[in-house]
């Protein structure tokens, strides 16, 4: 509830304190925000949160003074919502927006269980009502539903009948204090006949008469019959399904247990079978085997003295094989070798080349710093400066303020002296001299907002490039140097500014001395007074084209300055781009070597693992041809004792042959 909190004062512009305060006292499956007077700002943020999973389950907003349009988000936000489940909105004199957005969250939401829409008037605006009944037609989950003191009529209690007939989930219906009547208590009664779901339907206060509400209590507790029947047949339906599941497993088991044991005696007689027939295929290959054992003796000196031959050439060619085998492992070891160590170079080449990037851009790093700290200190002394040209600034205006003054006291006394023919001579000059004071002060208040234009534009400059020194502290020194460069010349055409400025007062200030001569000479000749009023107004003029001139030429000059400025930050831009993709060369740089280095690794495992083959396969030869020598040794020494007993075979036959022919003489 707490993340609920924080993301409400996050989403509203202007929270309300009570609603907070609810939102930390409230438990975590309510949120009780009742009679709390809702704002249209809090409804949606609310209306934002709601949707998907939310940290309660009931949701009470009865007596808030809900208005049409922060219903209408708060139930947008609830037609998504798969968590709340009782809803509560009593009290808030719903009507139309209200009635159509609850038939849309009827017909869109999965989750809510009961609904409380005590005290409002649903029922007055037909249209809308009907919207309420399809959305509760199409619901169904919907169980229990509270609609007393809505303002529903006949036709209202019909669309209600309608949906009802529609609806399979809603078990309580509360219907109490409307206008239904006899039309809308004989719609709900017929209605009835249909719907098997509806266990409570209350009518009290509806002037419906008494027949039809015994109808409906008869047909209630006829459903509410229904509804036990059904559920212990449900009950029952789910014991003896498991009872019938519990039986199907014991016969499987059962019927496992028997497979099991015909397949034993099924094995134990095949078992049988087989050892009878290996013991009669026995038998039969010792007598084979006796058989043969005289004929594979004959066979065998043969076989053997050719054997010995094929054995010779093979130790000969094995042998090669080997020589062979040992003179490709050296040649695909040395190159491997090779390759390694050029690769190893390589890499240590990279890594110089590397480092030594890294310690550039280092230097330009502490170079950028060392730029900057001298373009703070400029700053600095460029705001004594103004500060300095400030204060010129007042004291000239005081000083035009005090020689305006003795001008006016010195026309005074003239304005005694001379008659009444020069009195509207005199309010011509005294007006002119009015006019040109109000237009000095103009001018320097003009003169003091654009130097306060000049000074927000300097702190917009500063500012601009502490952001400068925040985003790009990496190598960016020739466009610090463009920078200063226009810095440079910005403060130059200020300087200028300023001294043009300077003369300007200065020709100012000579104005009003020739003005205070020209008002002197006027003592003497009212002709030449009105020659030098004239010539006075047409210098007044020309100070104004002037100073209109000024005002261009300083605001064509801010443009160009901005302009300038414009250009350094999309050069800058420029360079940081350049920045960041030399940025992203090097880690490819970087990821191209770890992967380099990953290659070097997979060859070198690879290489050895083919080595440890080769001398698997080495090891294997080598122990065959132990075997084979083995076998050679083996069929020499066979061979020796056959030809020994050949030999002695051979000695008693020739003996005994000898003894025959000797009794055969005898």
């Amino acid at each position: 509830m707490e993340e609920f909190r924080r993301s409400y004062e996050r989403l509203c512009p202007a929270p309300q304190d009570s609603v907070v305060r609810r939102l930390r006292e409230s438990a975590r499956a309510c949120l009780d925000l009742a009679a709390l007077g809702l704002s249209l700002e809090t409804c949606g943020a609310l209306g934002r949160l709601l949707p998907g999973p939310a940290p309660f389950a009931q949701l009470s907003l009865g007596d808030c003074g809900l208005s049409e349009e922060g219903v209408k988000l708060l139930l947008h936000g609830l037609c998504s919502n798969t968590t709340v489940k009782t809803l509560d909105l009593k009290g808030n004199n719903l009507r139309t927006v209200g009635a159509e957005a609850l038939g849309k969250l009827l017909s869109q939401n999965k989750s809510i269980r009961s609904l409380v829409l005590e005290w409002n008037n649903l029922g007055v605006w037909e249209e809308a009502f009907s919207f309420f009944c399809q959305g509760l037609a199409a619901n169904s989950v919907l169980q229990r539903l509270d609609l007393r003191n809505n303002q529903i009529d006949h036709q209202g209690a019909a669309e209600l009948a309608m949906a009802l007939k529609q609806n399979i989930t809603l078990q309580e219906l509360d219907l109490r204090w409307n206008n239904i009547g006899l039309l809308g208590g004989r719609a709900l009664l017929n209605c009835l006949h249909s719907n098997r779901t509806l266990r409570r339907l209350e009518l009290a206060g509806n002037n419906v008469p008494s027949d039809i509400l015994k109808a409906v209590e008869q047909a209630m507790n006829h459903n509410q019959d229904r509804q036990t029947i059904l559920n212990e047949s449900q009950n029952r339906t789910y014991i003896l399904s498991r009872e019938i599941l519990s039986l199907k497993d014991e016969k499987t088991k059962q019927f496992l247990d028997l497979m099991d044991t015909i397949d034993k005696q099924k094995e134990e007689i095949a078992r049988s079978g087989r050892m009878s027939a290996a013991r009669v295929s026995q038998m039969q290959e010792a007598l084979d085997e006796q058989h043969s054992m005289v004929n594979s003796l004959k066979a065998k000196l043969q076989m053997t003295e050719a054997a010995l031959v094929l054995s010779e050439q093979k130790v000969r060619s094995l042998g090669e094989l080997l020589d062979a085998a040992k003179q490709e492992q050296a040649s695909m070891a040395e190159r491997h070798f090779a390759e390694l160590q050029q690769q190893k170079q390589e890499a240590a080449d990279r890594e110089g080349k590397l480092l030594r990037e890294l310690s550039a851009a280092s230097d330009k790093n502490l170079l950028l710093k060392k730029q900057v700290d001298e373009l703070e200190k400029k700053c600095r002394v460029q705001q004594d400066q103004l500060f300095q040209v400030k204060q010129d600034m007042t004291n000239t205006t005081a000083e035009l303020k005090l020689r305006a003054a003795q001008a006016e006291e010195r026309l005074e006394m003239e304005k005694k002296r001379f008659k009444q023919n020069l009195e509207d001579m005199e309010s011509l000059r005294l007006k002119e001299v009015d006019r040109i004071t109000q237009n000095i002060e103009a001018n320097e208040r003009s003169m003091q907002d654009r130097i306060q234009r000049l000074e927000t534009i300097r702190i917009a400059l500063e500012e601009e490039l502490s952001r400068a020194k925040a985003t790009a502290l990496a190598e960016r020194g020739q466009a610090e140097e463009e920078l200063l460069k226009a810095r440079s010349q910005a403060r130059l055409e200020e300087q200028q500014k300023l001294e043009h400025i300077e003369e300007k007062l200065r020709l100012m200030t000579e104005s009003r001395d020739e003005a205070q001569n020209c008002c002197l000479k006027q003592k003497q000749l009212v002709t030449e007074a009105q020659g030098k009023a004239t010539q006075l107004s047409l210098q007044a003029d020309g100070l104004r084209r002037r100073l209109e001139e000024l005002q261009q030429e300083l605001n064509s000059k801010e443009e160009e300055k901005v302009l300038e400025v414009n250009k350094v930050k999309v050069e800058l831009q420029e360079q940081i781009g350049h920045l960041q993709a030399e940025r992203t060369a090097q880690e490819g740089l970087k990821e191209k070597i770890s992967a380099l280095e990953r290659q070097l690794k997979a060859l070198s495992s690879t290489h050895r693992e083919a080595l440890l083959d080769k001398e698997s396969e080495i090891s294997v030869l080598q122990e065959k041809l132990r075997v084979r020598e083995a076998d050679m040794a083996r069929m020499r020494e066979e061979e020796a004792q056959r030809a020994s007993f050949l030999q002695n075979a051979i000695m008693a036959y020739v003996q005994r042959s000898s003894l025959g022919t000797c009794t055969s003489k005898k």
